[in-house]
């Protein structure tokens, strides 16, 4: 470890990523996160590339990745580079499932553009 390399408490990262203490646990608990190092008094320590991790986690649970995809996700990384290929199927699996939910948002979208202008129009629209 970098010795100038900045580390923050449970708190801080509370703070800066908008997880609670409890989510924090849990991904640690859950092998969501890698490992998290310790103070000589047994505080969690987490440093800048943890950081990262979590804003990369929190991409992931946009897409509506399960937790269990995740999870395996976060196994792969921890394997090795021999995982690359697996990690790549998921990611575009889960960003093919995500195509089609952006498409199934833009044909709600038009529909709503179409009612609001019918309404804006005239007022008279059925339903």
């Amino acid at each position: 470890m970098n010795l100038t390399e900045t580390r923050y408490t449970i708190s801080e990262v509370e703070a800066r990523t908008g997880l609670t203490q409890h989510t924090l646990r849990w991904y640690e608990r859950i092998g969501l996160m890698p490992h998290v190092d310790r103070s000589h008094s047994g505080q969690r320590r987490f440093s800048d590339k943890d950081l990262h991790w979590l804003g990369f986690v929190g991409k992931l649970r946009a897409t509506g990745m399960s937790v269990a995809d995740m999870v395996r996700y976060a196994e792969l990384v921890r394997e090795g580079d021999h995982t690359v290929d697996e990690r790549r199927e998921l990611l575009e699996r889960t960003r093919r499932e995500v195509l089609a939910r952006v498409a199934e948002l833009t044909d709600a979208l038009e529909v709503l553009d179409f009612k609001i202008a019918l309404y804006s129009g005239t007022g008279k629209a059925q339903s």
